[in-house]
């Protein structure tokens, strides 16, 4: 008898076969029992019927309980009504374990409650769903970069110093010496794209940033395309091209889970290319119309990025901040040096930030005084001042948050649904 999985049930219609997995639900009928199998792929309904399956086997159903795990064999057929359109005639069930009294049940949960039971929490369709997006969106964002001649290449999570020369740094013991968990991998990319041409990296990233809003995680997921003689203008527009070709995976190949979380995909129907796009000079008069008083100067926070995202129906760019509130790497322009040529692209409906780039300094002196200016010692930083010294070229590139990409994509409220173990201020449990 051949083992499938519950999404590939509609292949085998009028085959006996044999499904592995976990009891979602139950209900009897006298001497009917109807079980809902899950396997990961999918959800499936076994009618167990008194007669047609040995009483041990029937027995065996009266017993289960929620999430206990068992092997069921029997014939698969078509049925409207049933989960998925397909359920299957049952002539044996196997228990492989009983599950105790399943802490997580229908009824409501507190937040706090299905984070200490996130390792349960998971099994749930919404969060298998909002999963699986996750996975449509990774792979997407491969799919893009490769297709467009981008390397993958793998940065170091250990690093001897910071990315961008914050203090939001998770400091560990390298031996004799100090290292630190990666901010991004920025840096290694700027170094490969000179072997390479073009890039990417794509792990996780920790800041130590003692924050608690919606869009945080201490560790989170980023993938960081980087390319040799791409300029500031081409850099927004493979920004453009991936994102679109993310949203446009995700309504392709997982619809079925949109509409399963009660996503409204109208809003992700309008992603095309070109983005708006409008300078922080335009975003200051923005806010300060909207009667949020930001100085000239000053960085944006997660509600001047929401007033600003929610202005437009499709993601847009700010662009030209000042070179103070960036990082040292960061290229001044040319007409306007206390602005950079950066960029964040902020997601519609109020996500602000999924991205964050820009044109880097390809001048040694200039790096070097930026560096000076910031305050960083220059012997961590040895190396990458040496990527001026040996062939500079004007570069370009930008990092793209896979758990803000997600949380816009599925319109979820907070970005701790977005992974499936979410690091937060003050919880790494489990």
């Amino acid at each position: 008898m051949k083992q499938v999985r519950i999404n590939r049930v509609s292949e085998h219609v009028g085959k006996e076969v044999e499904i592995r997995g976990w009891l979602y639900n139950k209900r009897s009928s006298g001497k009917i029992y109807f079980l809902v199998i899950r396997d990961g792929s999918g959800l499936l309904q076994a009618v167990a019927v008194l007669g047609e399956l040995s009483e041990a086997a029937f027995r065996v159903c009266d017993r289960l309980t929620q999430e206990s795990s068992i092997i069921v064999r029997g014939t698969i057929r078509e049925d409207r009504r049933a989960p998925g359109g397909y359920e299957m005639q049952l002539k044996d069930v196997e228990l492989v374990s009983l599950a105790e009294e399943y802490p997580i049940t229908l009824k409501e949960h507190g937040v706090d409650f299905l984070m200490d039971h996130r390792h349960l929490w998971i099994r749930t369709p919404r969060q298998q769903a909002i999963l699986r997006i996750r996975a449509e969106v990774i792979r997407a964002i491969r799919e893009y970069l490769d297709e467009n001649d981008f390397i993958c290449v793998d940065a170091p999570i250990l690093t001897p110093s910071a990315c961008e020369g914050t203090t939001t740094l998770f400091e560990t013991n390298y031996f004799d010496e100090k290292a630190y968990l990666s901010q991004s991998g920025q840096l290694y990319n700027e170094a490969t794209i000179m072997a390479l041409g073009r890039v990417y990296c794509f792990g996780p990233a920790f800041r130590a940033e003692k924050s608690k809003t919606r869009r945080h995680l201490i560790e989170f997921w980023m993938v960081e395309p980087e390319a040799a003689y791409m300029g500031f203008q081409e850099n927004m527009e493979v920004q453009e091209g991936l994102v679109t070709h993310i949203v446009k995976s995700v309504l392709k190949n997982r619809r079925k889970e949109l509409d399963l979380m009660g996503r409204d995909t109208s809003a992700l129907e309008k992603v095309e290319p070109p983005f708006p796009r409008i300078t922080y000079d335009h975003a200051v008069e923005l806010l300060n119309r909207s009667g949020r008083d930001i100085p000239w100067g000053e960085d944006f926070g997660a509600p001047d990025e929401t007033v600003i995202s929610t202005s437009f129906d499709k993601p847009v760019f700010v662009t030209h901040f000042p070179a103070r509130v960036k990082a040292f790497y960061m290229k001044p322009d040319p007409n306007r040096p206390e602005v950079v040529l950066g960029a964040d692209l902020l997601a519609p409906e109020g996500y602000g930030e999924i991205i964050g780039g820009g044109e880097r300094i390809d001048d040694k002196d200039v790096l070097l005084q930026r560096m000076r200016e910031h305050g960083l010692p220059e012997e961590p930083y040895r190396w990458y001042v040496d990527l001026r010294r040996y062939g500079a070229v004007p570069h370009s590139g930008f990092g793209l948050g896979i758990e803000r990409t997600v949380a816009w994509i599925c319109g979820l409220e907070h970005v701790r649904e977005t992974i499936p173990f979410p690091r937060l201020l003050y919880r790494v449990y489990p």
